[in-house]
């Protein structure tokens, strides 16, 4: 999938060969300049001050869940989704050239990837899991020293960009290991016919609420794809919610929810209509996933 739309340089955060650079390429249009970033929050902060165009961040997994730190993002900076993307993960146990199972003692790799394929690192005796700031990051590191008893968890371009051998291939805890990115942007940007749009808002802590809040949806028979909770910063017991639906702020439909949503909300944010991603049917059939 490509977007429709013309960025040109792309923040993503990690080193090259990361899971993020490769939905990068896949999502925007060529030709792009992926930008590497040290932190989620340096990704906002690029697409902001304007040294990129756009920035694509991971959301959630299929195994793992969401990504918590990259919610509370979009309430502290200004950026627009623009478009979502998913990309099938697939991992590999990578080590110097010439290292054989037995000699490893320590794994390293970003905790998402260690957390996906903690049933395969459970099978290894006496390994140790270690966190990193970044899957492609950790083969670099790797490279970097001599220990051959340190082996790392990335992508299979990440062991050819930085040479190092591919020891086991596919050691995710399922094959239906799927990363969702949403793309953020400064403007807004079409959404085209099949849409989502994704809200953040609060409510009043009283019996209902989140009920009436819901039912905007429900009677309009608008398709709710997600919700998530996450608390609200010095309000101790009280929680932001996200929700991301099926159409557009073009749509009237869309339009006269959010209207609703608001005689309900003690605040209300819209964070963007974008083009929906469908996965492939190659893709749902032999994993089943939708």
């Amino acid at each position: 999938m490509h977007s429709n739309l013309k960025y040109r340089t792309i923040a993503y955060q990690g080193e090259e060969g990361a899971y993020s650079e490769a939905a990068a390429f896949e999502h925007f249009d060529p030709p792009v300049e992926t930008v590497p970033q040290i932190s989620f929050e340096a990704v906002f902060q690029s697409v902001e001050d304007g040294t990129c165009d756009a920035g694509l961040i991971p959301i959630e997994n299929s195994l793992t869940g969401s990504i918590h730190p990259n919610y509370d993002l979009f309430l502290q900076h200004h950026l627009l989704v623009v478009g979502e993307h998913y990309l099938p993960i697939h991992h590999c146990l990578i080590t110097h050239p010439g290292v054989t199972l037995n000699e490893i003692r320590t794994v390293v790799s970003h905790p998402q990837a260690l957390a996906q394929c903690h049933g395969y690192l459970q099978s290894l005796p006496n390994v140790k899991a270690e966190p990193a700031y970044d899957t492609a990051g950790s083969v670099k590191l790797l490279r970097q020293g001599a220990d051959r008893a340190v082996a790392a968890i990335a992508s299979r371009r990440a062991a050819e960009l930085y040479g190092m051998q591919i020891l086991a291939e596919g050691i995710e805890d399922h094959p239906a290991n799927i990363t969702r990115f949403l793309a953020v942007a400064s403007d807004s940007a079409p959404s085209g016919q099949d849409a989502k749009t994704s809200v953040v808002f609060s409510l009043d802590n009283q019996p209902g609420a989140l009920f009436k809040a819901l039912s905007v949806f429900a009677l309009r028979n608008i398709d709710l794809t997600k919700i998530e909770s996450r608390p609200l910063i010095g309000r101790p017991w009280e929680y932001l919610f996200y929700i991301d639906f099926a159409g557009s702020t073009d749509d009237l439909v869309t339009t006269r929810a959010i209207s609703h949503l608001e005689e309900y909300a003690t605040m209300l944010r819209v964070l963007g209509s974008y083009p929906r991603h469908r996965l492939g049917d190659e893709i749902t059939r032999d994993n089943q996933l939708l």
